[in-house]
Formats: structure tokens, C-alpha cells, sequence
């Protein structure tokens, strides 16, 4: 729990935020990281990344096999090669120093191919990373003699999703030429394939890069997984391994913000590779329901699998919308996305084992058997609300930091307060929104000139729905000050209403062929959400009341 708060102090070493994300706990509405719907890529950026589609897809289509990797429990052999050949192992690396140079966005559909064939690929490409500068042409190297894999070593046995209980030591020299490192690490990806690792530290939470040619790192046999076969997961250890001090990442002491700058940049690629995943659980769906026979009629045709199949669709549309969104941002500059990378993980993980589940209830007694590949799609997708943070601690994380960044608000208010005739505007202008906010008023709040004129009711759904969500905020923030139990699935769906409207805005504005598909999703998601938020805001503050009263009693 510790460990949370540390982040969140660590995140708000600025006063004024662009997140929307954050936004939304100050019932305001900071349109300049969502609107408009961020398109990045120059038309040779836009060329390049069309030229590696189609190769992309054509090797997960024809060279990678699921099915084998999974039963092997490793990725074979010459898909190992296939991938290098290609640059998969440094899809990100800058073009200088060896590697394909590839922007978040390009980046993001690539790692969407992948997602939709196989994860445990996936996971082995998504695991291989290094911050350090000099060891990049290594990892991006196609060459079989000069290749480095690489792993990222955080989690130990007492040390998951609280990073500040690592106990791996690194103890510094007299002559502060090297470290010693002593320790082990647990369920490290890559960990038995891996030569350069990043690992953390416990003496001030500090990063290193460590080599295993440096003498005492040894690693266990490959786990026994549930899913994501494919990827090699080991226990690393590491005795009495000296490290020179220029492996250090950052400055000692530093090793929290690498790692959440790690994590961050992981988790909107994980809602692009999901984004791919029902996709390709979607085409399977309605495959089978496009052919199936029962009653005298094609299942496509009755209600209920229509219905599943129009839901699975919309959870992958809002999934995609917000992997993009992300990577739009981040691609532009933006530096404040913690908190909508940490939501559309928790979004992605779960929209794609409800996609997968209700592919299998499609299929009936064919999706439980091993030969449609789904029951292995639903194998591989159990982790990931596990791990890159656990979905229940990232719910945590986005609440305290939104909660806190509503709280600074307050402060300031209070601050005022102290001096009302010095701050008689601003205060007047509080109060009245406030007033409006408690008669049901709209406080001049509007989304008008951002989202698409036939958006226009959605829009105005979402904006109430952010008002309201900010009033119940305050309300407990005044209350209960710190001691907020309630965790922000609401905040959650907001964000993503947000991301469909900008989305869907942009494609009815440029008259794209899906505008008018996407237009319907954007409604029924908004039209959803706003009832939802109603119902749950409601508990909320009964919950609250109910343990105001057993408290006096």
C-alpha cells in the first residue's frame, strides 16, 4: 500500500494538470490531451508502417504456430529467427542505433498483429527492453551471433505489486567503482533466455542494467504456467555480482521513476495487443455464427447472438480508441498519461476476457475444444489483470491520484477562504458553479465545438455525467478526507466515453466509410455509461452513509 502513495506523491510534483483522466475527479473537463482524436503520423510515417503490415501479418499468418508454441511451451526455434530477421526485437530502438525506429503509434498497430495471433509471443517481445543507450544495437540486432534478449526484473517473492518491500541488495564499493548485487528475482519473463537484465534494487530502490557475462546470475527452470506458455518465465538470481557504477540507470536512488516510466509505456501497448486479441476472437464469433445452423436458421439471425456479438464488437472499439488515443498522446509530447495508461490496461485486460468468454458461449461446445484456439487465447489472457500491476492495485492507483489531484483544488480554495475579499471572483464564481451543480444545473460546462454536431446528445451525456461524478468527489473528499474506500470504475468508463466521442467525431468529420457504425457505438457506450454512473454514484454515497451511521453507532 505504501508503495501506492509513493506514486502518487511522485506524480504531483506538478500543481496544474492536462490529464483528463484527472480532469474528471474536479468535475472539469481538459480537452487538450482527447480532442481532437489524435492523428500523428506523417504520410511517410503512415507509408512505412503500411509497408510492415502486410509482412507483419503474413509471418503470424504463415511462419508463427500458436498451437505448437503452446504445447512446446516455448516459441519455436525458427519463429525465434523469423522475428529477427525482422526487427521485431527492436521495433522501438531508434534507427541509428540498429533498429526499425518505430514512433508509439506505428508501434501500437504492430503490436496489435501480434496480439490478435499470439500472446505468448507477445509477451516475450514486450519483455525485451533496455533504457540504456549503449545496450540498444545489441537488443535490436537481427544477427544470430550478436543477439541479445533482454528481461525486466521487479517482482521478488515479498515484492509484487508493492515495490517497496524488494529486499535484492546492491551494496556500493569503498572505491565506488562497482556494486554488488545479491538476491533473486520471481516469474522474470525472458528470465531464462535473457543476457542483459534490468533489475531493481533494494538500497533506495535503484535500477541496474546487468549482464549475465558479469559472473553470478544463474536462473531456475522455466515455470509451469496456466497460460502464455510460449514466453520463458524463470527465477533469476544473482550472488555476490559485481556491477560497474555506470550500469546504474538514472542516479542511484532513481529506480522508482524507471520502473514507472516502464511500466506506463507497457500498458498502453498491452491495451493495443488485447485491442488485437478480440479481434481475432470477434472473427472467430461470428465465423461460426455466420454458418452454424439450429432450428432451421443461421444462429446470426436470432437476437441473443446478435446482441453478444454487438457488444463484443463495441468493447474492442473502445479498447482500440484508447490504445490509440495513448499513443497519440505520447507521440505528441505529452508527459501526464499515467493515469489513462493505467485505465486502459484495467479496461483492456477485462473487455478482452469478456470478448473471449462470450466467443466461446457463441461457439458452444466448439469453443471449449482445443482445436478453435480459443480456449488457449482464454488461457494466455488470465495474467494479464495480474500483472504490469493488478488491476485491483491500478483501481487503487487511479483513485488516489485523482482523488489527490481534486484535493489540491480544494486546498486552494481554502486558501482563499482565508482572504475573501482579495479573492471575491473566484470565490463567487465557485460557489455559484456549486449551487448549479446541487439544483442540477448545467454550470456552463460543454463539450459543444470538440465532439461532432450528431454526437451532440452524447456529449451532453458525458458532460453530466462528469458533473456529477466531480460533486460526488467533493462531497466525499469534504467528508471523509483520505479515507475514501470507493474505487473509480465510474472515472474509468468516463475516460472511455470520452475517447469513443473523440473518435467517433473525427471519422463522422472526415466522412469515413465506418462513421456512421462508429457513431452508434459511441451512442449506445455513452447511453450505457451515463445510466450506469447514475446507479453507481447513488451506491456510493449510500455506502458511505450506511458507514457514517455504524460508525455513531
Amino acid at each position: 500500500m505504501m508503495s501506492v502513495y509513493k506514486i502518487i506523491s511522485y506524480y504531483f510534483s506538478l500543481q496544474e494538470s492536462k490529464s483528463f483522466a484527472l480532469s474528471i475527479f474536479r468535475g472539469q473537463v481538459a480537452t487538450a490531451q482527447v480532442f481532437p482524436y489524435p492523428s500523428v503520423l506523417n504520410d511517410e510515417q503512415e507509408e512505412f508502417l503500411r509497408e510492415l503490415v502486410g509482412p507483419c501479418s503474413k509471418f503470424f499468418e504463415e511462419v508463427n504456430d500458436p498451437a505448437k508454441n503452446d504445447a512446446l511451451e516455448k516459441v519455436e526455434d525458427h519463429t525465434m529467427e523469423g522475428l529477427k530477421e525482422m526487427g521485431a526485437f527492436g521495433l522501438q530502438v531508434p534507427a541509428e542505433l540498429g533498429g526499425v525506429g518505430l514512433t508509439n503509434t506505428q508501434y501500437a498497430r504492430l503490436v496489435e498483429i501480434v496480439g490478435s495471433h499470439d500472446l505468448g509471443v507477445g509477451i516475450t517481445l514486450g519483455a525485451h527492453q533496455s533504457s540504456k543507450e549503449k545496450y540498444l544495437p545489441k537488443l535490436a540486432s537481427g544477427t544470430k551471433s550478436s543477439e541479445h534478449i533482454a528481461a525486466y526484473c521487479l517482482t521478488e517473492p515479498t515484492s509484487g505489486s508493492d515495490a517497496a518491500s524488494i529486499r535484492t541488495t546492491a551494496v556500493p564499493s569503498p572505491c565506488g567503482q562497482y556494486f554488488t548485487l545479491n538476491g533473486g528475482k520471481l516469474w522474470i519473463s525472458n528470465g531464462g533466455l535473457a543476457e542483459i537484465f534490468t533489475v531493481f534494487m533494494k538500497d533506495k530502490i535503484t535500477a541496474f542494467i546487468v549482464e549475465r557475462s558479469f559472473g553470478g546470475v544463474t536462473n531456475g527452470p522455466p515455470e509451469k504456467k496456466m497460460g502464455i506458455k510460449a514466453s520463458n518465465t524463470a527465477e533469476v538470481y544473482f550472488d555476490n555480482v559485481r556491477v560497474p557504477a555506470d550500469c546504474v540507470l538514472g542516479e542511484v536512488g532513481g529506480g522508482f521513476k524507471v520502473a514507472m516510466n516502464i511500466l506506463n509505456n507497457g500498458r498502453f501497448g498491452m491495451a493495443a495487443a488485447l485491442s488485437g486479441t478480440m479481434k481475432g476472437v470477434i472473427a472467430k464469433a461470428v465465423d461460426h455464427a455466420a454458418n452454424r445452423t439450429q432450428f432451421g436458421n443461421k444462429i446470426h439471425t436470432y437476437g441473443v447472438i446478435q446482441e453478444k456479438l454487438a457488444r463484443m464488437v463495441m468493447l474492442q472499439y473502445v479498447t482500440e480508441s484508447m490504445a490509440y488515443m495513448i499513443s497519440g498522446n505520447m507521440d505528441s509530447g505529452a508527459t501526464e498519461f499515467q493515469n489513462e495508461a493505467a485505465i486502459s490496461k484495467i479496461f483492456a485486460s477485462e473487455a478482452a476476457w469478456t470478448v473471449t468468454d462470450e466467443c466461446i458461449q457463441v461457439l458452444g461446445g466448439m469453443g471449449f475444444m482445443k482445436d478453435t484456439g480459443v480456449e488457449r487465447v482464454m488461457r494466455d489472457l488470465r495474467i494479464f489483470r495480474i500483472f504490469e500491476g493488478a488491476n485491483d492495485i491500478l483501481r487503487l492507483f487511479v483513485a488516489l491520484n485523482g482523488f489527490q489531484n481534486a484535493g489540491i483544488q480544494l486546498k486552494s480554495l481554502q486558501k482563499a477562504l482565508k482572504n475573501p475579499l482579495g479573492n471575491a471572483s473566484l470565490l463567487a464564481g465557485e460557489i455559484t458553479k456549486r449551487a448549479k451543480r446541487k439544483a442540477g444545473m448545467s454550470t456552463g460546462l460543454t463539450l459543444q465545438g470538440s465532439v461532432h454536431p450528431e454526437l451532440a446528445h452524447s456529449g451532453e451525456l458525458t458532460v453530466k455525467a462528469i458533473e456529477q461524478f466531480g460533486t460526488v468527489v467533493e462531497e466525499l473528499l469534504i467528508k471523509h478526507g483520505k479515507k475514501i474506500i470507493e474505487w473509480p470504475t465510474v472515472a474509468i468508463d468516463l475516460y472511455a466515453m470520452v475517447v469513443v466521442l473523440s473518435r467517433a467525431s473525427r471519422s463522422l468529420s472526415q466522412g469515413l466509410p465506418s462513421a456512421q457504425h462508429e457513431k452508434m457505438m459511441c451512442e449506445t457506450w455513452c447511453t450505457e455509461v451515463r445510466c450506469t454512473e447514475i446507479q453507481s454514484t447513488a451506491q456510493i454515497l449510500q455506502i458511505h452513509s450506511y458507514l457514517d451511521f455504524t460508525f455513531y453507532v
